[in-house]
């Protein structure tokens, strides 16, 4: 498996800390539905995931199946190292 630039691990740390809080948020507003503040924060987290995503696969290839990530051509599912294998 080739070496990934430091920058790889950064930007992917701080995806996963965003994926963690949105995760959170769910489960907090599954119970708490009406905090109007706590949907402000999961609207602007999923915001910045978003951008965070298409800056990751802008530079390092997608990251997300079944549609929610585009792939270059060639197919480049097949590209690793993969995320989980990091």
């Amino acid at each position: 498996m080739k070496q990934m630039p430091k920058e790889y691990y950064e930007q992917l740390e701080e995806l996963q800390a965003v994926d963690f809080a949105l995760v959170e948020l769910t489960l907090y507003l599954d119970t708490h539905p009406n905090d109007y503040q706590a949907i402000q924060q999961f609207n602007q987290l999923a915001q910045k995931r978003k951008q965070l995503k298409k800056q990751f696969e802008a530079a390092y290839g997608p990251i997300e199946q079944f549609g929610h990530s585009y792939s270059n051509y060639p197919w480049n599912w097949d590209d690793a190292p993969w995320p989980w294998q990091v």
